[in-house]
């Protein structure tokens, strides 16, 4: 049965508040999660996230709009996941005191493009805290600032407008980045090219495919330099899908 609320003077309830914080779905903060061995971290550092997308099937490859505002520092480690209140970043600095060293935080602003995430004070507390890096799908502000502070910031543009520190948000729960899933311990790989998320479950496996690879990549690569290189494959690739030549 419904029941009613009354409200007024003298009244005994009082009407529940919308916006009133709940835990739960949306306000949650995860301490711990697995981290993936630091020895694959080396390992995916001696690739391009070109070549690391290639082996995922280019589907776990942020949209371009994510990009170094910083520096072209490349970066390469576990995600640490931030869900932002739109204009806030309450669970940002919350996840400071989470991160350990060479996490990269990575902040779903929930389709802001107005309030930054974070400036030069979070970038240099993260700095001294370990952090690798961040990847924002999201704007940050202070931009001289970050850059000498000289932590990676892979985000999508700059602002003046700030943050609010009120929350709700989430923190090393599944996210959203560049139209990618992104979860805890995850490994991203980012550079001047852009940013691949690693699934931590398809880490190994997509190493070895990378490093058996690399010396027929290199050969390649190679060769089409000097200019010896055919591309008789695309004939045969439109012979195949039978292409209609019309002269």
């Amino acid at each position: 049965m419904e029941k009613s609320v009354t409200t007024g003077a003298g009244s005994g309830t009082q009407k529940p508040k919308s916006a009133e914080m709940r835990p739960g779905p949306g306000f949650m903060v995860r301490r711990t999660f697995d981290r993936p061995d630091p020895s694959l971290m080396s390992r995916f550092r001696q690739f391009e996230s070109t070549d690391i997308s290639d082996m995922l099937n280019r589907m776990y490859t942020m949209g371009g709009e994510i990009h170094n505002l910083v520096n072209d520092k490349p970066l390469v480690g576990p995600a640490l996941t931030v869900k932002c209140f739109p204009g806030d970043n309450l669970m940002v600095h919350k996840a400071l005191d989470l991160a350990q060293p060479g996490d990269i935080m990575v902040i779903d602003a929930s389709q802001s493009v107005t309030a930054a995430v974070i400036g030069d004070l979070v970038a240099n507390k993260a700095r001294h805290r370990g952090i690798a890096g961040f990847i924002i799908d999201g704007l940050i502000r202070d931009l001289p600032g970050v850059i000498e502070c000289g932590l990676p910031v892979y985000a999508k543009g700059v602002t003046p407008f700030g943050p609010l520190h009120r929350g709700p948000g989430e923190i090393n729960y599944p996210i959203s980045a560049g139209g990618v899933v992104v979860r805890p311990g995850d490994i991203l790989a980012a550079d001047p090219s852009g940013v691949v998320v690693v699934p931590q479950w398809a880490a190994e496996d997509v190493l070895q495919r990378l490093e058996v690879n690399r010396e027929q990549l290199a050969a390649y690569v190679d060769s089409v330099k000097r200019g010896e290189f055919s591309n008789d494959w695309v004939d045969r690739q439109l012979a195949a899908d039978g292409c209609l030549f019309d002269d």
